[in-house]
């Protein structure tokens, strides 16, 4: 495990604030990439004065941001039946759409927002938006704080456990899986409460 992290560490300081960006694009669009081997250790080299926190969030979330709108985009231009018809090329099948497109209408355009805090939602949820024209300017607002929240927790998680290098190495799937426990308890609250509002 230790020679991994160090291999992913390594990868992100040499490919710079591009790599982070790519990285982030490819996680926010159809290839399933976890954004928490990229943003905690940018944090961390972040801490060690090899990166600029400021500049790898900034990365991290405009990354982000492009994979969502391309995916927006192709559902927009294309349209569900391609997308279902397609997809399983892209890991993607009608289940998936169906869930999308279940959550996007109970919770509306904020789902473009709460869905980013969710693991594989997030891939995923640009896609009943841009079948149902979501306003660009609405989608690219909720698209980043949704996106920004996750991206300067990971970033800054790992810039204040830099101080212990043994303990990222040691822990970091272990911290992965507390973030995604919290994060989807977050967000199963925020759900039981627009449930409650509604009777």
């Amino acid at each position: 495990m230790s020679s991994i992290i160090d291999f992913i560490v390594n990868l992100v300081g040499d490919l710079g604030y591009f790599g982070i960006f790519f990285m982030m694009f490819l996680e926010s669009s159809f290839i399933p990439f976890p954004s928490e081997v990229v943003m905690i250790p940018a944090g961390y080299l972040a801490h060690k004065g090899e990166m600029n926190l400021f500049l790898a969030i900034v990365s991290g979330v405009l990354g982000s941001l492009v994979g969502a709108l391309l995916n927006y985009f192709l559902a927009l231009f294309l349209g569900r039946a391609f997308l279902i018809r397609y997809g399983r090329y892209f890991f993607f099948k009608e289940e998936t759409m169906q869930k999308m497109e279940s959550f996007f209408k109970k919770h509306g355009h904020i789902s473009t927002f709460s869905g980013r805090l969710i693991p594989v939602i997030r891939q995923y949820i640009s896609l009943p938006a841009g079948i149902a024209k979501m306003n660009l300017a609405l989608f690219c607002f909720y698209t980043s704080l949704g996106a920004g929240i996750w991206v300067v927790i990971l970033a800054f998680l790992g810039y204040f456990l830099g101080q212990n290098e043994e303990l990222i190495k040691e822990y970091l799937h272990l911290i992965t899986l507390g973030l995604l426990v919290c994060i989807t308890l977050l967000v199963a609250f925020y759900v039981w409460w627009q449930k409650r509002r509604a009777i």
